[in-house]
């Protein structure tokens, strides 16, 4: 998503399960490349407040590229200060590249990639990372539901990419990216997804650790262009 309100809703589920529950509705039929219909109608019927999360996601524009599209934290955490006291917040990381909505034209399955590669070769890309502040009441448990705009923002860093190498050359794919690995002073809410996901990404970790690895779909030449 890019240039979208901050308190947007980021995921069209509560929970976990309401996510799975979703993919095997919206599973392609192998006859028609397509949903079953019957499918996803019974699963929207199930979760009216998917359908109306993502008809908020799919009103706003998306960007034409990585580089100017606003990335939403899924979950909700709590930062505790020196003092004891702890807050709940949820971020975001605003592009500073200007904003370019995506083209309608359908282009080749990398250009996202490709484009981003060339950019950097080009300039640092950067984002803000902004931290919104929740006040009481605020849900915590439920990543599908936006806070109010109003709610205070804080300005805590900048995100810099400039460089890119292919994966045959990056400790990424041997990285668990948990999201309850958190330094001092943070720790997660009550929102279940996150413990779903940590569990999920431990399974996923795992298992491409017992896999050959398959060649990269940017290779270290794909990397090189546009130097």
């Amino acid at each position: 998503m890019a240039n979208c309100d901050d308190q947007l809703p980021p995921v069209p589920g509560p929970d976990a399960g309401d996510f799975f529950e979703r993919l095997l509705a919206f599973k392609p039929d192998p006859a028609t490349g397509k949903p079953d219909p019957a499918n996803v109608k019974a699963f929207e019927e199930r979760h009216p407040e998917s359908v109306e999360v993502l008809k908020v996601i799919t009103a706003e524009p998306r960007g034409s590229g990585f580089g100017n599209t606003t990335f939403y934290g899924l979950n909700t955490f709590r930062f505790t200060n020196a003092a004891g006291k702890t807050t709940s917040v949820r971020w975001i990381l605003k592009p500073m590249q200007p904003f370019v909505a995506a083209d309608a034209a359908p282009r080749d399955k990398n250009y996202l990639f490709d484009e981003l590669i060339t950019q950097i070769h080009q300039q640092a890309l950067r984002w803000r990372l902004i931290v919104i502040v929740g006040e009481p009441g605020d849900p915590t448990n439920d990543p599908s539901i936006g806070w109010p705009a109003e709610r205070e923002q804080v300005d805590v860093g900048m995100l810099t990419l400039d460089r890119v190498e292919a994966e045959e050359f990056s400790p990424a794919t041997d990285i668990n990216f948990d999201p309850l690995t958190l330094p001092a002073g943070m720790a997660p809410s009550d929102d279940p997804v996150l413990s779903a996901r940590s569990a999920l990404y431990a399974r996923s970790f795992a298992r491409r650790a017992g896999e050959t690895k398959q060649p990269s779909a940017i290779t270290p030449a794909d990397v090189k262009k546009e130097e």
